[in-house]
């Protein structure tokens, strides 16, 4: 079989004969497991006058203006170290959060139940994150729906198969099939068994912050004092802009941050509508925001590993709808890179899009917040996968597209595609092909063709001919096709079956004493 045949014959079966992963199948032929690491040297859109700008403004608004903590627990803590307190109004100074921020590590490491699943978040490290907390979903077969627990364990099954993937974040779409109180219950148990990466658990209230610890040490078969000696999981808190933070974030944060778990702080901020209309105003505001957490965070578990991170955009000023994947989304997350490492905060972005649909719009908006988590030095992303309609869809078909773009810059990142070693500038192959042959026969090509290139597992690049005589099948359909085959053939990971009883035990006795407190 010639070169061009054998490329051919593995995008027509869609990578069948590629390798079989664990916790997944052989459907498609994907890149090896890695923590991807970020060669580039990152664009920086303002000079250091501007990253100062940003900072004297973040600490203007942190001493005169103040943040309100609507927890009471979280204000004690800033009055004993020396803030000023009105009321739920804190207002701190920079010498108190530049010493609070000195004390956050540049990077620290995750490790999941299996610890070659290990994730490194900060240098130049760069780690994806699935699709976390959308309501509905949307698949070609039946629209847009509401979220359920099927299709909940539908996108944890991609989350663990596909290896770009690094970490199974918040629920993938929301299962409202369950109820609230025990629903963490239920999404934590199966991200423990289906996946044996990384996982989130949401800020939500004592008893799921509480919970989703205990099942993650019992799934791991740690001890109390192994869980709490190094990070284990982690969780996201959002701040509710302008200039507030919430009670039931702060409190997980603050009981995670004591037990050595991590915690990242990503301002929501919509420039024209929660921020400033302007993106250095917004990124301002945003870093108020997400210090003033760091502070209180650390004044209570000096070192804990904590991350920063941003999730400023703009409005649509005509409807009043988020945008995403804008050229101000991708200047706001540079810029926020820049302050990041002003801090020595490893930084957290996301793979974004306004789309409701998985169409060009979705994939080039994607691309754009995406491209920009690359060139802002981004640690750990967001909705790498699925997203759609500013959060509020979850697409199986996205989800697969997505991963070939993630794939693209992982291959991307690697030191094959800038070389310029002897054999890689290749001068011998250029003799002696001349200038009336092709370097499809010669020597240096046979050696390299089988991985010289990437090699796509949704992309198709055959020419029109032969992709409408093989039945003009889209990208969309293609994708669908791959979520399908994968879920059909999913394979959980190995657990220690005497540690999933003791976790099934756990959630029984959980569920019984009635989960967690709701409204309902």
């Amino acid at each position: 079989m010639t070169m061009a045949e054998e490329q051919t014959t593995r995008r027509r079966a869609g990578g069948r004969a590629g390798n079989r992963q664990r916790g997944g199948g052989h459907v498609i032929d994907q890149m090896p497991w890695r923590i991807p690491l970020n060669p580039d040297r990152p664009t920086e859109p303002i000079g250091p006058e501007g990253v100062e700008a940003i900072h004297k403004g973040a600490m203007r608004i942190l001493s005169d203006i103040g943040i309100e903590f609507l927890n009471p627990e979280a204000i004690e803590h800033l009055r004993a170290a020396g803030c000023r307190i009105a009321g739920t109004n804190v207002r701190m100074d920079e010498d108190f959060v530049m010493e609070m921020v000195r004390r956050a590590p540049p990077s620290f490491t995750i490790t999941p139940r299996n610890p070659e699943r290990q994730i490194v978040i900060g240098g130049r490290h760069m780690v994806f994150v699935n699709v976390s907390s959308p309501p509905n979903s949307w698949d070609m077969e039946r629209g847009k729906r509401p979220g359920d627990f099927e299709t909940f364990r539908d996108f944890i099954k991609l989350t663990q198969y596909f290896n770009c993937i690094h970490v199974a974040g918040g629920y993938p779409v929301e299962p409202i099939d369950i109820h609230p109180s025990i629903r963490h219950l239920d999404c934590i148990r199966e991200k423990l068994v289906l996946t044996d990466k990384v996982i989130h658990a949401y800020s939500l209230g004592r008893e799921r912050v509480e919970d989703a610890m205990e099942m993650t040490r019992i799934a791991a078969g740690l001890t109390h004092e192994e869980f709490n000696a190094s990070p284990r999981m982690y969780t996201n808190i959002n701040s509710v802009s302008p200039l507030k933070h919430d009670f039931p974030m702060l409190d997980g944060a603050m009981r995670l941050a004591r037990r050595g778990q991590p915690v990242v702080v990503t301002p929501f901020t919509l420039a024209g509508a929660m921020a400033p209309v302007t993106m250095s105003g917004a990124v301002t505001l945003s870093i108020a925001e997400g210090l003033a957490a760091i502070a209180l965070l650390q004044w209570i578990s000096p070192g804990c590993p904590v991350a920063i991170g941003t999730f400023t955009s703009n409005v649509d000023m005509k409807s009043g709808a988020p945008a995403f994947g804008t050229p101000e989304y991708m200047r706001a997350t540079q810029m926020t890179g820049q302050l990041a490492r002003f801090y020595g905060l490893p930084l957290r972005s996301s793979g974004v899009c306004a789309a409701n649909v998985p169409d060009a719009q979705a994939m080039w908006e994607t691309s754009n917040s995406l491209w920009a988590s690359v060139q802002s030095g981004t640690n750990l992303v967001y909705h790498a996968a699925g997203w759609l309609e500013g959060g509020l869809i979850a697409s199986i078909e996205k989800f697969v597209m997505d991963c070939e773009v993630l794939q693209m810059i992982q291959r991307y990142f690697e030191p094959a595609t800038f070389a310029t070693a002897p054999e890689d500038i290749a001068l011998d192959a250029i003799a002696e092909v001349g200038p009336n042959g092709h370097y499809f026969g010669c020597a240096h090509t046979q050696a390299r063709y089988t991985t010289a290139f990437y090699a796509p597992i949704a992309s198709d690049w055959r020419n029109y001919e032969a992709w409408s005589a093989d039945g003009a099948v889209g990208t969309v359909e293609r994708a669908n096709r791959i979520a399908r085959a994968i879920l059909r053939e999913f394979e959980p990971p190995p657990m220690d079956p005497a540690l999933r009883e003791e976790l099934d035990a756990f959630v029984a006795r959980r569920k019984a004493e009635g989960g967690a407190p709701t409204d309902f």
